[in-house]
């Protein structure tokens, strides 16, 4: 039985530890540690989204079933039971607590997670109001107990600031560093099957998923982000989710990689289609719009940055937003503020990728 005190001390950790990790992966890993010492789990998966499709992107797991991951992935978003895009107020949810306990209400321990012996999942949403960035599920199995209330009002207590660190270390990829890599080129293609097994790929697509997801030498990339990516096509055409099948995702120096899916071939066909995952450079729009959440820059600074990008002067950026050159000095000022920038050509340097 974990105290009061032992929570309250845990939490006061947690604290500290989203105040000074820099990177998504340090952070993650550090506060695993730290929430295990209270909230004891014997697997994890925890994924960075995309803040405005809360599609994951950049996953970070240790659970049994990694050999089936396909699957799992596809049975996660097709799941209704705690799903993390209706996880908000409180952000948590125990599995066991909302199906009363009867587990076979969530279709993915109904149909997978029940043959690994798991008794209860802790989800928890990472959101705030520029979007989500993250979710993480906690399994227990075998003979351990269900999660309790005491568990879940502590995962709620630390969700806020722990996505605040989430936008802070995505934030973080857009500012320049020393020399960056070589631009790549794409956009590359991965085909999977209907139930997210991978069919066949362009020669370059294996470069791209090394660099997403590096493996061990000698074995082949798994393409997780692309997994989540198509599980969200399937989501929307059956009705789950309506979010946009679509991630964006950091690679490295600054580079960000879009990834999309869609339906192979045409609609009339009665069999199920093949996906088709395209993986390209983000294109200066989706760059920005990730950008501006990133640094929680306001809806009047966003269309400020949106017409600067397109290389509009005071002047004509006043005049298409009906301000005044003052104001627009003034939303400039506090952009460069948000951003750690000190000029317009060092803001859409990190902004743009150029």
């Amino acid at each position: 039985m974990v105290s009061h005190a032992a929570y309250a001390r845990s939490q006061e950790r947690v604290f500290r530890i989203c105040e000074t990790a820099d990177d998504a992966r340090t952070l993650r890993l550090q506060l695993l540690d730290e929430i295990c010492q209270v909230v004891g789990f014997d697997a994890y998966a925890w994924l960075l989204t995309d803040p405005e499709t809360s599609v994951g992107a950049a996953p970070l797991a240790d659970c049994p079933c990694l050999h089936e991951l396909p699957r799992l992935i596809r049975l996660k978003y097709l799941t209704r039971v705690n799903r993390w895009t209706s996880l908000h107020e409180p952000p948590v949810g125990l599995l066991h607590q909302t199906t009363g306990g009867d587990l076979s209400r969530s279709r993915v321990w109904r149909e997978l997670l029940a043959g690994y012996d798991v008794v209860d999942v802790a989800s928890v949403a990472f959101r705030d109001r520029f979007g989500c960035w993250a979710f993480l599920d906690l399994w227990r199995s075998g003979t351990q107990a269900p999660f309790g209330q005491s568990d879940a009002h502590f995962l709620a207590r630390v969700a806020a600031p722990i996505a605040t660190a989430l936008r802070r270390c995505q934030a973080s990829t857009f500012v320049l560093g020393g020399a960056r890599t070589a631009s790549r080129f794409g956009p590359v293609v991965l085909l999977l099957s209907p139930d997210l097994r991978v069919h066949g790929q362009t020669p370059e697509t294996h470069e791209y998923l090394s660099a997403l997801l590096p493996s061990e030498p000698g074995r082949a990339p798994i393409p997780a982000s692309a997994y989540n990516v198509g599980a969200q096509l399937i989501a929307t055409e059956q009705g789950i989710d309506d979010n946009a099948p679509f991630a964006r995702v950091h690679l490295a120096d600054g580079h960000w990689l879009t990834l999309r899916a869609a339906r192979l071939g045409s609609r009339g066909l009665r069999r199920e289609r093949d996906i088709v995952i395209t993986i390209e450079q983000a294109r200066p729009g989706e760059r920005v719009a990730v950008f501006t959440r990133a640094f929680g820059l306001s809806a009047r600074e966003n269309e400020v940055l949106a017409e600067l990008a397109t290389g509009c002067d005071t002047r004509e950026l006043a005049h298409r937003l009906f301000l005044s050159e003052h104001t627009v000095q003034d939303h400039l000022k506090s952009i460069f503020t948000k951003t750690s920038t000190h000029n317009r050509r060092m803001l859409l340097s990190s902004c743009l990728g150029t």
